[in-house]
């Protein structure tokens, strides 16, 4: 099959693990991150740390959308399901993440609210279209890659002139959550990323150019197969060995410098940067997250329904935060396979195949030794 089958071929795999062995400095250690939840997906499923050198460590970013919605955002969907009683729809990932008191929006559906799980925010204007009569709010979630649908769904609601038919704009941006992460004491500690595939053919590889030039951070854009991402780390290996740090793009099948550029158009017309958005994990960030513009108000649920927001603190026992910070690894979290499991998850980061504790359960990685080669708290490795 293109594009699968040759990535994932076990041959070369070996001789990309016995490069990377040859070629990583044994008198160091490479701290790498992966910012985004499916690389943590693909590293945990096909057991790469395995075939690393103990001195090349990856670690887990806050590239999950699930993992980084805050409660506060969960506890304004589930209000307008509770309260003003509209027909609430996401996707199937979000409705199990853990809210105020207890709650999700699978719980409230339980209660009676009329939530419903769809596979695209088309589905949720369809149903606009359907049931005139009622409010429908799709609670939008994700990074670049998933904003331009929200943007056509918008747009095509404003075409119909549908007044019942409005978006939850949960939106956020990469390069604004790795410039948070990087100016944080773990993240000087980082000697790279592995950057995103899909938001990256979205953005294109040049938005990553200032964490090569101003944080002097090496940026090597890799998709998701196996291979994929040992080639980007030996990438990233040879580019920290040399001293240089630039952006490089090993996903150059999908990948270009400049993007999807007809997506960011559609996306800027719809939409415009908030003054400031609250992240799990990385605090409130300036200019990191989206909503409609005005000319789009009136498919603004935020807007139309009065929606205030109100921060709400993490459970004290969930490690979640430091684990999207890259500063814990999920068998740190006390809780991590026992309290909190992808059937009872007490943190975001145990509910979305992306994030990294239901990677690292799912696939039993949480079963290596301590002295294991996969993301070790950046504290213990400084």
């Amino acid at each position: 099959m293109k594009y699968v089958d040759e990535f994932r071929d076990g041959r070369l795999a070996s001789q990309l693990a016995a490069s990377i062995a040859r070629e990583a400095d044994p008198s160091r250690s490479y701290r790498l991150m992966e910012f985004c939840g499916g690389h943590t997906h693909a590293i945990s499923r096909h057991g790469l740390a395995d075939l690393l050198p103990g001195n090349v460590r990856m670690i887990h970013g806050p590239g999950c959308p699930v993992c980084v919605l805050p409660i506060g955002r969960i506890d304004q969907a589930i209000r307008l399901a509770l309260e003003r009683q509209v027909l609430l729809c996401t996707y199937a990932d979000t409705l199990r993440v853990p809210a105020s008191g207890r709650l999700s929006l699978l719980k409230v559906k339980a209660r009676g609210a009329d939530v419903r799980m769809v596979y695209s925010i088309a589905e949720a204007l369809g149903l606009a279209q359907r049931h005139p009569q009622r409010q429908v709010v799709f609670l939008a979630i994700g990074f670049e890659t998933t904003t331009p649908p929200t943007a056509v769904a918008v747009k095509q609601a404003r075409a119909l002139k549908l007044k019942n038919f409005s978006v939850l704009c949960n939106h956020v941006l990469t390069p604004a959550a790795m410039h948070a992460i990087l100016d944080t004491p773990s993240g000087t500690r980082l000697d790279g990323f592995v950057g995103p595939a899909h938001v990256s053919t979205v953005i294109g590889s040049r938005p990553y150019e200032p964490f090569a030039r101003d944080y002097r951070k090496p940026v090597v854009i890799a998709g998701f197969e196996p291979l994929d991402v040992m080639q980007a780390i030996l990438m990233l290996i040879r580019q920290i060995n040399a001293g240089c740090a630039r952006v490089e793009n090993e996903f150059i099948r999908a990948v270009t410098p400049d993007g999807n550029r007809k997506a960011q158009a559609l996306m800027d017309e719809v939409f415009e940067l908030r003054d400031h958005f609250e992240w799990r994990g990385l605090g409130t960030i300036a200019h990191s997250a989206l909503k409609p513009r005005p000319a789009y108000a009136a498919h603004d649920a935020e807007a139309r329904f009065g929606l205030e927001y109100r921060p709400v603190s993490d459970s004290k026992a969930c490690e979640c935060g430091a684990i999207l910070r890259g500063e814990k690894r999920p068998a740190q979290c006390g809780i991590f396979g026992t309290v909190c499991t992808p059937d009872n998850p007490i943190g975001s980061c145990m509910v979305s195949a992306e994030g990294a504790c239901a990677a690292h359960y799912n696939y039993g990685r949480f079963r290596e030794p301590s002295t294991g080669t996969h993301a070790p708290a950046l504290e213990d490795s400084a």
